[in-house]
């Protein structure tokens, strides 16, 4: 029972110091060939909105709107695929 509740201890602490690598970790997710980026952290907070000035065209809002819609998108699949990188060896359980 001491060698589980150590095994239980030594993964929450590597669960804690993954999840802080990820708020520490700056992400980017872009569209339009990088004509609009987001960045954002390994948690999710989107931080920047970077948008280049050749896309805004008030008679094409439509247009703005679907790369940013695109970048964010981007984002949230490089934050997902970072925390599976980062937390996927802890989700394999405990052996029981």
């Amino acid at each position: 029972m001491e060698d589980l509740m150590a095994q239980v201890g030594a993964m929450q602490q590597q669960l804690m110091a993954a999840q802080a690598e990820l708020q520490a970790t700056t992400i980017e997710g872009q569209a339009g060939g990088g004509l609009v980026k987001v960045i954002g952290t390994g948690d999710g907070q989107v931080t920047s909105l970077v948008i280049d000035p050749k896309v805004v065209d008030p008679e094409d809002v439509e247009t703005l709107q679907d790369l940013v819609l695109g970048a964010l998108t981007d984002l949230s699949n490089n934050t997902a695929e970072l925390a599976q990188q980062k937390m996927g060896p802890l989700a394999g359980g405990l052996p029981f």
